[in-house]
């Protein structure tokens, strides 16, 4: 059995050309004004050579996720994905998935609209938004023609709003994207100004739903408001490391396969500790990791590269949701602040995997009293 993959197949793939019905009708794309770029995490350096982030925190005001009413277990898929019964039973006993939102009627905008609406109801009065990040991890979510993030700012009421996607580091686009847009706030934002990162897409297709030995991939969406020096959680590092030797995922040949299945615990452990370091803590300080949802055997290595106890890391909605694209941690966190299970005052670390292959992590500290809630 081949040791799990870090995430799912990129649509670099000439045969996932197909993509799915626009959400509203096709506008021309605009792109973000060219002045002061951030530098962003793609960075070439390693984290630990990059400038401190700032004097002025990057904080979290509400994060809000959503997921489709369909629920099917990954079985019914098992035609549509060409897997058989024994494959379908790998999934299930060895990686824990189960069941998984997946709604192919959904318009997109359906599907991204109530996150990013819930997280905009934390905005308050004076407050408003100049940037809309769109963080998603298959390239083509409509036709080329449709500008997806301007499509959401204009259905949020945000027509002001500069829009833009991120989809460089797959799964990691959507942490990455809240430090763009943190560092965007720091350069230009004046006061009352906020951010708001939108992430969520559809496995449209049976080559962008299924990775193989790894994952299935499911529907849903995240949203989180963002401003500097607010009430909600505080960022306190993000550290990424990117394999750029993986970076044509499907020309792997599979001694390349191997070797990144044997790297892959040993490189989320790596970034993780770098990530609680430059946040001034320890791993035993993190009261939780809130992970992305890849499958449980790939966790469970990684758990024993970080020497740490099962339940620090939260595993509870691999088999409820599978993998759900770069929303995967903060459905995770929405989970757990819904079942009240975030303390107040402790920090937390959110950790994902992108193909191609991009290890990020996020330090926060959660404040109970602040707009998360």
């Amino acid at each position: 059995m081949s040791l799990p993959t870090a995430d799912h197949r990129t649509t670099t793939d000439p045969r996932s050309a197909t993509a799915p019905r626009p959400a509203t009708a096709p506008r021309p794309a605009t792109a973000p004004r060219p002045a002061t770029a951030p530098r962003t995490t793609a960075d070439p350096r390693p984290a630990t050579d990059r400038r401190p982030a700032g004097d002025r925190p990057i904080t979290l005001e509400r994060i809000e996720s959503y997921l489709p009413e369909r629920s099917v277990r990954i079985e019914e898929l098992g035609e549509r994905l060409g897997l058989h019964r024994a494959q379908l039973g790998v999934f299930r006993k060895f990686y824990g998935l189960d069941r998984l939102r997946y709604d192919p009627g959904l318009p997109l905008l359906d599907l991204l609209r109530p996150a990013a609406r819930g997280a905009l109801a934390a905005l308050p009065e004076g407050g408003r938004v100049d940037y809309l990040a769109y963080a998603h991890v298959t390239q083509a979510v409509a036709p080329a023609h449709v500008d997806v993030a301007r499509e959401i700012g204009d259905a949020l009421g945000l027509a002001d709003a500069e829009a833009f996607g991120l989809s460089h580091q797959a799964c990691v686009s959507s942490l990455g994207a809240i430090e763009v847009l943190g560092e965007l706030l720091r350069a230009e934002g004046g006061e009352g100004a906020y951010a708001l990162m939108v992430t969520g897409e559809q496995a449209y297709s049976p080559v962008v739903q299924h990775v193989p030995n790894t994952s299935i991939m499911a529907d849903a969406a995240a949203s989180c408001l963002i401003t500097l020096d607010g009430e909600g959680d505080v960022v306190r590092s993000f550290a990424t490391r990117t394999l750029g030797e993986y970076a044509q995922w499907l020309e792997l040949t599979p001694e390349q396969n191997t070797e990144f299945g044997e790297r892959y615990g040993g490189r989320i452990a790596e970034v993780i500790h770098q990530a609680v370091e430059e946040a001034g803590l320890t791993l035993d300080d993190v009261e939780l990791v809130i992970p992305h949802n890849v499958n449980k055997l790939a966790w469970r290595q990684t758990i024993k590269e970080l020497g740490v106890a099962p339940e620090k890391v939260f595993l509870d909605n691999v088999p409820r949701y599978s993998h759900t694209f770069a929303s995967d941690v903060f459905v995770n966190y929405t989970t757990l602040r819904d079942e009240g299970r975030l303390v107040d005052g402790a920090p937390y670390l959110l950790v994902s995997v992108g193909l191609g292959a991009t290890f990020g992590a996020m330090v926060i500290t959660h404040r109970a009293g602040g707009g998360t809630r």
